[in-house]
């Protein structure tokens, strides 16, 4: 299972992702100050991120499987055909 990342680990994993970390994860405090928000919106996008490019990887997985399965067809067809 995955460590859970927070704080500075949190922010530089989002910076590799090309996370935006800034967005709405600043909040601003009544004395005028800037706080950080929770990681948990932090965490929730580069969550997202690392799925999506879970997603992409297992697509261009199942191409390559489809392509192998046509040309392993195609050169089967052809045996039989050269037999005949």
């Amino acid at each position: 299972m995955k460590k859970i990342l927070e704080g500075d680990a949190l922010e530089q994993r989002a910076r590799e992702l090309g996370v935006d970390i800034q967005g709405d994860l600043i909040t601003h405090s009544s004395s005028g100050r800037h706080n950080r928000a929770s990681d948990y919106e932090l965490q929730r996008r580069v969550i997202e991120v690392e799925r999506s490019i879970r997603e992409s990887r297992l697509w261009k997985v199942a191409l390559i499987s489809a392509i192998a399965s046509m040309l392993s067809a195609a050169v089967a067809l052809l045996a039989v055909l050269k037999k005949m």
